[in-house]
């Protein structure tokens, strides 16, 4: 019952906000056609429901070829290679809003596990590979919620003269892993509509998270 309740929920709830953010999206399409490279949308495989991968959306915020430049995969804050607008849509999180259509088609949810690529799938501890995507990947979920600034994180080690590629596999990966483990155990109705409340807060107010107050049983902070 859960999961047909929430995939009818995801139907409703996509199309309800691609109607709603209708008013956003166009102008921003418009803006990307005429700025950067004039690419609008960016189409990248992730790892999906049972480890199948499918090719998630987004807005173009980087220059095509940026994963050929230096800094390779990694993104950090006030990136050489972010499109004029594409800072902004990235720290607002917009840039994630076409999503909604993976959403529609069924190849996402509205909450659940952040789709990898499988690079950094595969840093995931084999246990947690098994598990991870027994259900569909979100567009918000536990892992997004702690990790919110996981750009300024990276930035500040890449700054200090750290290994950012290290940071992720010995870091980021395993406790986001960990992370996504708990909340298949305590997914529910409940769960998901305080992921999702804590998701609109946290765009509203980037600075605070109430993430480990709302759920006091998270695995303990690493970082």
């Amino acid at each position: 019952m859960y999961k047909f309740i929430k995939r009818l929920f995801d139907i409703l709830f996509s199309l309800l906000a691609i109607i709603v953010f209708a008013p956003l999206l166009v102008p921003i399409t418009i803006i990307l056609k005429l700025t950067g490279e004039g690419e609008i949308f960016y189409f990248q495989e992730r790892i999906g429901y049972k480890n199948k991968p499918f090719s998630i959306w987004k807005f173009a915020t980087m220059l095509k070829n940026s994963s050929k430049m230096e800094g390779g995969l990694i993104t950090l804050k006030k990136d050489p290679r972010l499109t004029p607008i594409g800072g902004f849509l990235r720290s607002s999180k917009i840039n994630e809003l076409p999503q909604l259509f993976n959403i529609l088609f069924g190849q996402m949810s509205i909450i659940g596990p952040r789709p990898l690529m499988k690079v950094s799938f595969d840093v995931y501890p084999t246990e947690v590979q098994k598990v991870v995507y027994n259900v569909r990947p979100g567009l918000s979920g536990i892992g997004s919620l702690v990790f919110r600034d996981e750009e300024t994180l990276v930035t500040k080690v890449k700054e200090s003269g750290g290994d950012t590629w290290a940071y992720y596999s010995n870091v980021i990966y395993p406790y986001k892993g960990e992370l996504e483990v708990w909340y298949q155990e305590k997914q529910s109705f409940k769960v998901d509509f305080v992921i999702l409340f804590l998701t609109a807060w946290t765009v509203l107010f980037p600075q605070n998270s109430l993430v480990f107050t709302a759920f006091k049983d998270l695995p303990k902070k690493r970082f």
